[in-house]
């Protein structure tokens, strides 16, 4: 049966692999960070700018306990440079316009040509095996000009595909077949310098897997240039020309990658999809964030949790680590029970 939109969950059997406890240490440091955050009132607009803003509820939502600690991972636990990474992120996001990358507004980047027939070169489309959405990228789809939207619309992609994050998972699965691609598709050693600062600055430990098949020669020659720009842990996860069903259960791959999924990109069908799905999704996320209190801090998989069961798993596991705070485990225990009553 031919398939038109994305996945919504993944399969049950597919689970993310729970992370160990913090050690002591790591809740001293986290715990201080959390403190650094708490206490920003405004920031800037854009890099260079004198203009400052206070945080909107966007802004506070994004500033999850999973956050901190992704930044706090990314900087080997440096106390100061995970603060300014992460203050240095937030003003990358209003400069960058994150919020204001639309469907609308990307949709014309998706398309073979400007408003006429869809590409579908970037599609989100099942999970892997840790219940990671899985960002497929078809090169030889490409269809603009190398410019910045190019990049935009991947930016648009990386959101998205947080948005279909089920509770308990941090990373997505890229997914990137060269089958058919050409040189002059592939993008520029300038490009993919851009992409990989912004994914390794601004989007850290999102990257779960980069599973990688059919690589042309110009593409290694590509590969070896940019090699000394990524980071060593961004190495470990690349994957190049294994079966893709190792890492993705056949029932949610796309048969171009070896799977069972018949999908067809057609594009009117498969956007309104995702945007209503990611919608909704984000929406659920924000009502689970003011019904804990708002603020800073709370936990990703709670805001995710989609279930009673869920949000109780999620409420015993932060009951369990001393470094969560007061105020939160309140909010948690009052939300649960709701939940539970309702």
């Amino acid at each position: 049966m031919v398939r038109y939109v994305p996945f919504s969950e993944p399969i049950p059997s597919c689970k993310p692999t729970p992370r160990p406890p913090l050690t002591a240490e790591e809740r001293e440091k986290y715990n201080a960070v959390l403190e650094h955050v708490k206490s920003i009132t405004e920031l800037p607009v854009a890099e260079n700018s004198k203009e400052k803003a206070p945080l909107c509820d966007e802004e506070l939502a994004w500033l999850t306990k999973e956050c901190i600690l992704r930044y706090l991972r990314a900087t080997k636990w440096k106390e100061s440079d995970a603060k300014k990474r992460i203050e240095g992120s937030i003003v990358w996001r209003r400069e960058y316009g994150v919020r204001k990358l639309t469907a609308d507004y990307i949709s014309p980047e998706a398309r073979l040509s400007l408003y006429i027939n869809a590409s579908g070169k970037q599609i989100i489309l099942g999970f892997d095996f840790n219940a990671r959405p899985c960002l497929y990228l078809h090169p030889s789809r490409q269809n603009t000009d190398k410019s910045d939207r190019q990049i935009q619309h991947l930016v648009y992609s990386l959101e998205r595909v947080i948005d279909f994050m089920p509770s308990g998972q941090e990373s997505l699965a890229l997914l990137i077949d060269f089958k058919s691609s050409s040189a002059s598709k592939n993008p520029s050693v300038n490009q993919g310098r851009q992409v990989l600062h912004i994914l390794q600055t601004h989007y850290p430990e999102r990257l779960g897997k980069a599973l990688v098949i059919n690589i042309p020669w110009f593409v290694w020659t590509f590969l070896k240039i940019i090699y000394p720009f990524i980071d060593p842990l961004t190495r470990e996860k690349l994957v190049f020309s294994e079966p893709i069903d190792k890492y993705v259960p056949a029932a949610q791959l796309d048969s171009v990658f070896g799977g069972k999924s018949e999908f067809e990109y057609k594009h009117e069908v498969y956007w309104k999809a995702l945007d209503e799905m990611a919608s909704e999704k984000r929406a659920r996320y924000m009502e689970r964030w003011r019904a804990l209190g708002g603020g800073v801090g709370l936990s990703e998989a709670a805001l995710r949790a989609t279930s009673d069961s869920e949000l109780q798993e999620e409420l015993s596991n932060q009951l369990g680590e001393k470094a969560m705070d007061n105020e939160v485990m309140e909010q948690l225990s009052k939300v649960a029970l709701e939940d539970k009553s309702s």
